[in-house]
């Protein structure tokens, strides 16, 4: 159990520090010029193996979460602390934030609502931002055995994104996640798009996904796939670029060297493929760069104490 919430929060933010020097470059830059280790600067002044909002957001939920109980207000609150205080940021510095996520975090310091009742709903507001964040909620509802989970992941994406297209991406990765969790292999991704597929099946915003359900979705050539900040694109990446690889290395590079939002398609694609291959196969020297790395095993030691049934 350590070994696969590690696999899967190291993968997230791994992948997420392997991005971040290369935000918003063009995939034909990086096919001049690929990321093929950990490096530092670039994009922003920070040095090689520093996360962005992706981990720092993840970093928040997984601190409350890993006290055992589910406290959205408690989350939204270490959220506050992130953006106003540099709180689970590798060094007290907020590099990056999302539009809507800085509206909602704002917006519940500001107005004292519920943290589920802050979420940006707009059509416009179907960037990445809980999807990036989402993956503590699927480990806890996984191991703590919740009942009606998709509606703790959905309320987890309405803290800062509450159009339905938001809970729908993040109810698709956490069934694909949680196919993972009981399978550990790449075959499970199928199973846990069907099941998503059956439990969304009806919703009109389902057909916005509708690629992923097709059989041969993971022969799309890599032209037809795109890695911006718009949630499906990068729900469509990472899952593609999962089905495309054989190890945890092949499947974050390929994620990050998509190009565009570097960060992020590569730590939703690094967290399931810490779910397949496990902490181990992350290479040890991505590790060991890594900042803030003995508190993140702090934070998967606690969880796994708390979550063991």
């Amino acid at each position: 159990m350590l070994n696969t919430i590690k696999g899967v929060i190291f993968g997230h933010a791994v992948a997420d520090a392997l991005g971040v020097p290369v935000e918003f470059c063009t995939r034909d830059e990086l096919d001049i010029k690929s990321v093929i280790d950990m490096e530092g600067f670039g994009t922003y002044n920070v040095p090689a193996g520093y996360w962005s909002d992706d981990t720092s957001m993840t970093l928040a939920a997984l601190e409350s979460l890993a006290n055992g109980r589910l406290d959205y207000n408690g989350i939204m609150d270490n959220f506050c602390a992130w953006l106003g205080d540099g709180k689970f940021t590798p060094d007290g510095d907020v590099f990056d934030v999302g539009a809507s996520c800085r509206k909602s975090i704002l917006l519940y310091a500001g107005e004292h609502l519920s943290a589920i009742e802050c979420g940006q709903d707009s059509e416009w507001d179907n960037g990445n931002g809980s999807l990036m964040r989402i993956l503590p909620f699927i480990l806890y509802t996984y191991y703590k055995r919740c009942e009606d989970p998709i509606q703790i992941i959905h309320n987890a994406s309405r803290m800062t994104h509450a159009h339905e297209r938001s809970l729908i991406a993040c109810g698709i990765y956490a069934h694909v996640v949680w196919s993972i969790l009981d399978d550990r292999s790449v075959e499970a991704v199928y199973r846990g798009l069907a099941e998503a597929e059956r439990y969304y099946l009806g919703r009109e915003e389902l057909e916005h996904f509708s690629r992923l359900f097709e059989l041969d979705f993971a022969k799309l050539p890599i032209s037809e796939i795109k890695s911006s900040g718009y949630v499906v694109d990068t729900l469509e990446a990472s899952i593609w670029c999962l089905l495309n690889s054989k190890n945890y290395k092949e499947c974050v590079l390929r994620a990050v060297n998509l190009g565009e939002d570097t960060d992020t398609v590569g730590a939703i694609a690094g967290g399931m493929a810490g779910a397949v291959w496990g902490y181990t196969d992350i290479p040890e020297k991505w590790i060991k760069t890594l900042a803030r790395r003995d508190y993140i095993e702090e934070l998967c030691i606690k969880a796994c104490r708390k979550w063991y049934c």
